[in-house]
């Protein structure tokens, strides 16, 4: 693995400078497995105060990754492998198209795991923001959000004028085995809300590991063989998809690192009130 570490210019004052570690994209893309490893070593050497605060940032081949609360019934129907991991949520998709950040940060104990995911969700609004794509947060769920439109002005789900949605009164069913109309990347055809960013974190000793993952321009169809995060009601979507245009990961990264320096280095994390 060849890593090409870059410092953030600009720290505000007082505050150590964040260190951008690029792992791989495109033809050089980092497999989940290698990457995890990586992780693991980062945060030892930060837990021990070796290294300044470091974000991974790297594009993965294709790969399933469930967190802790994932139910079976979100897996791959299809037996495609699923690496379960030790962060928190549900099951996703990483791949081609997708920036995927790992912030490894010491934080004040008792650390509150909330504000961190705050403030990762805050970098990437200011980014999609950057771009001219308007996004929100979704009370209850992480992430960063497109929000669709009201329930009532949605086109009706295959054609047919429904009194209720099946996804959420049927106990049953089961959106992977239910046709196109269902699919999580065709969210933006039924103007419902939908995924851009997803996050999911761990901290251990203190310093966060894991951390978000970016649609730039992947093939979204990847995320209709799960429950993307556990969520029936909302699918996913892309920078690509919502602005119209080929976004690439290389046109995204340098806004993202420039918004993650601002919010990261520019806040001042307090531990958790008890």
């Amino acid at each position: 693995m060849t890593a090409v570490t870059t410092s953030s210019p600009g720290s505000a004052p007082g505050s150590p400078a964040l260190a951008y570690v690029h792992l791989g994209f495109g033809a050089d893309a980092v497999d989940y497995e290698e990457a995890w490893q990586e992780q693991r070593r980062v945060h030892a050497a930060r837990f021990a105060d070796e290294i300044p605060d470091t974000c991974l940032l790297l594009e993965h081949p294709p790969v399933y990754t469930a967190g802790r609360r994932t139910a079976d019934s979100e897996r791959p129907l299809d037996g495609t492998p699923v690496v379960d991991v030790d962060r928190g949520g549900k099951i996703t998709w990483h791949g081609p198209g997708q920036l995927v950040g790992y912030p490894i940060l010491k934080l004040p104990r008792p650390v509150d795991v909330i504000a961190h995911v705050r403030r990762l969700e805050d970098a990437l609004l200011r980014t999609c923001a950057e771009f001219g794509l308007e996004t929100t947060r979704v009370e209850g769920r992480s992430g960063v959000w497109v929000l669709g439109d009201p329930v009532d002005q949605r086109p009706a789900l295959g054609g047919l004028k429904l009194d209720f949605d099946p996804r959420l009164e049927d106990e049953e069913f089961d959106p992977r085995l239910n046709g196109p109309e269902y699919a999580p990347s065709n969210a933006g055809q039924r103007r419902e809300d939908r995924k851009l960013a997803a996050i999911g974190v761990r901290i251990a000793k203190g310093v966060t590991m894991h951390g978000f993952s970016l649609n730039c321009n992947p093939d979204n169809t990847w995320f209709d063989r799960i429950v993307p995060c556990g969520i029936r009601d909302a699918g996913v979507t892309s920078l690509s998809e919502e602005l119209g245009r080929d976004v690439p990961i290389a046109e995204v990264l340098p806004v993202v690192e420039r918004h993650l320096r601002d919010v990261l280095e520019a806040s001042v994390p307090l531990p958790r009130a008890v």
